[in-house]
């Protein structure tokens, strides 16, 4: 076997940042060839990571790629085992190089044709060859769980821990003025731009839920009105429990007699409000709507896509 000396185990240890006894014996394996060693340790290390495959994989970070005035905008989650592991700056680093060459590069139809695309970070190196030694290091799972790219002007935005990530496809209109929307988007979670595209079912489930209330509250005034002038109500010792009860009987009788109206109003407030993206206050001035917001910078929405890692 060829003598190893500490120079040279200390070298591929600064290489690849693996312990010094695992570089010793990958020394060793290839005869003192460092490159034939970083081969071994990179198989070494697939092999034990195959192992552990199984294990789940609920952190994570999403990447963005949308700089204002290109004409693509991309968005990857990239998942681990562990908190400390997902704010790790070289995670961190891989998962940008992820976004990055999904933009810059052909694209990809799945995760896996992205990574064996070169990596912008990492000259010489393939995303696959970076992704898999980062894990040899760090010994956790990885998984690029999923990429998505339009082909179009976008606006990107990420939240500060990497937890929420957005890529919003607009015609004309600012760059802030999208990355504003897409703030928004993160922060109120809608489903769609527009009510027109949300599922007809959820709106008349919606719309029955809130019919059914309208009644409910229509008929709880009658009761307590009933109450009041059987005195047994706890405001009986008011004055003019009678002009009280009068008053509660007249409300529940318009509740009623508008009972679609009062809840086509709320559905409108609840629901589209809460589902669609042009309907809710924006967030920067909740006196507006961010359609109005929209059509004040001349921007048109086209799509959007919001990711929440571990969440699909």
């Amino acid at each position: 076997m060829a003598e190893i000396s500490a120079a040279a185990v200390m070298a591929l240890r600064e290489q690849t940042g693996l312990p010094m006894m695992d570089c010793k014996k990958a020394l060793q394996e290839a005869g003192g060839d460092p490159e034939a060693a970083v081969e071994w340790l990179r198989k070494a290390g697939k092999k034990t990571m195959d192992q552990r495959a199984g294990r789940e994989t609920a952190f994570g970070r999403i990447a963005v790629s949308a700089a204002a005035g290109a004409a693509v905008g991309t968005m990857i989650e990239l998942r681990c085992e562990s908190a400390p592991v997902a704010a790790n700056d070289e995670f961190l680093s891989l998962a940008n190089d992820l976004a990055r060459q999904l933009a810059s590069g052909p694209g990809a139809a799945s995760p896996e044709e992205l990574l064996a695309q070169p990596s912008p970070g990492k000259p010489g190196q393939t995303l696959k060859q970076q992704f898999d030694d980062l894990t040899n290091r760090i010994r956790e799972v990885f998984r690029l769980q999923r990429i998505v790219r339009i082909d179009a002007a976008c606006a990107g935005y990420v939240h500060h821990n990497g937890s929420s990530g957005v890529i919003l496809q607009v015609e004309g209109g600012n760059p802030q003025v999208a990355r504003d929307i897409c703030m928004q988007i993160a922060s109120m979670r809608p489903t769609v731009i527009a009510r027109e595209e949300l599922d007809p079912a959820l709106v008349e489930k919606e719309r029955a839920i809130l019919t059914e209330a309208v009644a409910s509250e229509a008929a709880a005034m009658q009761q307590e009105a009933a109450s009041l002038r059987s005195g047994q109500h706890a405001l009986c010792s008011d004055p003019s429990p009678d002009a009280v009860a009068a008053n509660l009987e007249r409300k529940a009788e318009n509740l009623l007699k508008n009972r679609d109206k009062v809840a086509e109003g709320r559905l409108r407030e609840f629901c589209f409000a809460k589902h669609c993206l042009l309907e809710q206050p924006f967030v920067k001035e909740s006196k507006q709507t961010v359609a109005k917001v929209a059509q004040a910078a001349k921007m048109k929405i086209e799509r959007f896509v919001h990711w929440e890692v571990g969440k699909e």
